[in-house]
């Protein structure tokens, strides 16, 4: 039986075939963040609190409102010193969660990014406090580039039992993520050999002024240069993946691991080359916030810390996107930076329960955006039951 279409198409239906299609890509983390959101707010009302109210403070303490014109002037004020913390946090989560997004084009689960994290953190805090008498671009590069090489080992150690044996990376990089942190804490704790002056705190020395990255905006805790340099990492990883020889192969591995070994691709030489390369971005973002902010880093940081998990969460809502994964970073980060005590006022709604709801809304993102599939099916049976208007009958012919 073959099924005979009509030639033409009106531009309604073009119109309406181009936005369907980009639905999955747009609308499910759009509704996906509205319904976490909405679930977030019932929260918050069990609690005895009104949720529009506490969210439209949690919004200016992101200090998203310093962009919108009818923000007053001293509002602004404090607007802009919390948007700089905001985008300071965004930093790092651009780059974890490139680290995650990267590894499921290859169809692999990175969830050692926090590992990662710590390894290039470390490399680059060394590079920092050496080479004092360099000129600061060549040492601000030379702490970058030592954190990119640490990250991209860590993360191709992970792919190495991966290409020789099948171990699933999600393991493998789960034991990774211990070393990490135990590596970290031995190094850093009292007696460690990058344990700083003070031998009475568990902590590093401040890395060399030439090491820090320029601060380009505020004065208490200034906005630092590693934002443009996320924002580059995600042109380079669209353009690793959509301009490149080695991008199509990663592609053709995550769709179909047999069949891009029968075309000729080493399928297991992928698999470490893209962990490598995740790694890499994950220990980017770990020199980011070494040579931007911290300067220093303490056993407690180590222990604190969980850049590398909430990257997976952005990466899940900006579906391996960039400019997906740069708004859900920043809604992350504005999350972090929204519910703090710093920010957030407490007569509206109290800051030890907004970081707890902070982690309600993650956790809810990250299960709704398993949900997609369904969520899809809902929305293409709704276009397959609405009437399209001036669309003639499909005419079956018997052959």
């Amino acid at each position: 039986m073959s099924v005979s279409e009509p030639e033409g198409r009106s531009l309604f239906d073009r119109v309406g075939g181009a936005l369907s299609a980009r639905v999955e890509g747009v609308a499910l983390p759009i509704g996906t963040t509205v319904l976490a959101f909405v679930v977030g707010g019932l929260a918050v009302l069990a609690a005895g609190h009104n949720p529009i109210t506490a969210y439209n403070a949690i919004f200016k303490g992101t200090g998203l409102n310093y962009v919108l014109p009818w923000t007053s002037s001293n509002d602004k004020i404090f607007a802009a010193i919390n948007l700089q913390q905001t985008l300071i946090e965004t930093t790092p989560l651009i780059l974890t969660a490139l680290a995650v997004a990267f590894a499921f084009r290859c169809g692999m689960f990175n969830i050692g990014g926090q590992g990662q994290y710590f390894v290039g953190l470390i490399c680059s805090l060394w590079v920092g406090l050496h080479f004092a008498g360099m000129s600061r671009p060549l040492h601000v590069f030379l702490a970058m580039l030592a954190a990119v090489i640490g990250g991209a080992v860590w993360g191709a150690i992970a792919g190495g039992p991966k290409a020789a044996v099948g171990a699933h990376e999600v393991i493998s990089t789960i034991m990774l993520n211990w070393i990490a942190f135990y590596g970290g804490q031995y190094l850093f704790e009292l007696g460690g050999p990058l344990q700083g002056s003070e031998r009475s705190v568990p902590k590093s020395n401040p890395i060399a002024h030439s090491a820090q990255l320029p601060a380009i905006w505020g004065n208490l805790q200034p906005l630092h240069a590693g934002i443009f340099i996320a924002l580059f990492a995600l042109v380079v990883y669209w353009f690793l993946l959509n301009r490149t020889t080695l991008g199509f192969e990663v592609k053709a591995v995550g769709f179909n691991p047999e069949a891009a070994r029968y075309g000729g691709i080493s399928v297991s030489t992928k698999y470490i080359v893209a962990l490598a390369i995740s790694g890499a971005f994950a220990g980017l973002a770990g020199s980011m916030d070494i040579l931007g902010w911290e300067f220093s880093i303490a056993t407690n940081d180590i222990q604190v810390s969980q850049i590398g998990f909430i990257g997976i969460a952005v990466a899940l809502l900006g579906r391996g996107r960039p400019v997906g994964i740069a708004l859900a970073a920043l809604l992350f980060g504005g999350l972090q930076v929204g519910t703090s005590t710093r920010a957030l006022d407490p007569s509206i709604f109290p800051p030890e329960l907004a970081g707890n709801l902070t982690y309600i809304i993650q956790g809810l993102i990250v299960l709704f955006v398993g949900a997609d599939v369904l969520i899809l099916y809902v929305w293409n049976t709704r276009r397959k039951l609405r009437p399209r208007p001036g669309k003639p009958p499909v005419e079956a012919t018997t052959t």
